[in-house]
């Protein structure tokens, strides 16, 4: 009985319906890859891992259909799979979900569900293309925090004040140091603009006032190279 149960196999296969499950998780893949170029926007884009979306959704359809319900094939999958170590560290949650994505259209794809696998892939990907064009998660007022170089004057401390005052609904020193090099003091801003387009006249007018050395800004918090002006 057990023997029977470990070869058990339900789930035929030719070679029409090879090509087609392929096929189709070629699709869902050059779908999902498509969706991660237009919404991605970060700094180290990688056509290698685009393209691997393709074929990782093709190579899960292939390991599907040599499992199919085979159980002992299942475990000598796994087994084998185990010895491979990827050593790559992923950048970000969002290329995980597409790796996950890719995978799970694979799957949908290696056991014949077109209907699924093709539906799916397509809603899912409108609800990532929506959720980034109306830029849900992000926050209504964007933060940015000002560094700035200057000589040690009271005139040019009330001149950046009534700058910071005309373009931001709010800010806040958060620190504030001498470089002893130059006697020079390094202020740091948490400010939020009132409109979102003024960072570079905020930037232009605190760099045309005498005394400043530097001007920097970070757009996000995890940038380390921000612009400087």
């Amino acid at each position: 009985m057990i023997e029977d149960f470990l070869s058990v196999d339900i789930f035929p296969l030719n070679v029409y319906s090879i090509i087609g499950n392929l096929i189709i998780a070629f699709i869902c893949g050059l779908i999902i890859a498509l969706s991660y170029k237009f919404i991605y926007k970060g700094p180290s884009y990688s056509s290698t891992y685009v393209n691997s979306l393709i074929i990782l959704a093709m190579i899960t359809a292939l390991i599907i259909m040599v499992i199919g319900n085979n159980l002992a094939r299942a475990f000598g999958l796994v087994g084998a799979m185990s010895i491979i170590r990827f050593r790559t560290a992923v950048r970000d949650v969002q290329d995980i979900i597409f790796i996950f994505f890719a995978l799970s259209a694979g799957m949908a794809s290696g056991v014949g569900l077109y209907a699924i696998a093709l539906i799916s892939t397509i809603l899912i990907n409108l609800t990532i293309i929506l959720l980034d064009t109306f830029n849900f998660a992000n926050p209504r007022k964007r933060e940015y925090l000002l560094q700035i170089n200057y000589l040690t004057s009271d005139s040019i401390e009330a001149q950046l004040g009534k700058i910071l005052k005309s373009h931001c609904k709010r800010f806040k020193l958060i620190n504030l140091k001498t470089l002893r090099e130059n006697d020079n003091l390094e202020a740091y801003y948490h400010i939020s603009l009132k409109k979102e387009n003024n960072n570079q006249k905020v930037i232009s007018e605190i760099n045309h006032l005498n005394g400043i050395n530097n001007v920097s800004i970070y757009f996000d918090e995890d940038d380390s190279n921000p612009p400087t002006f």
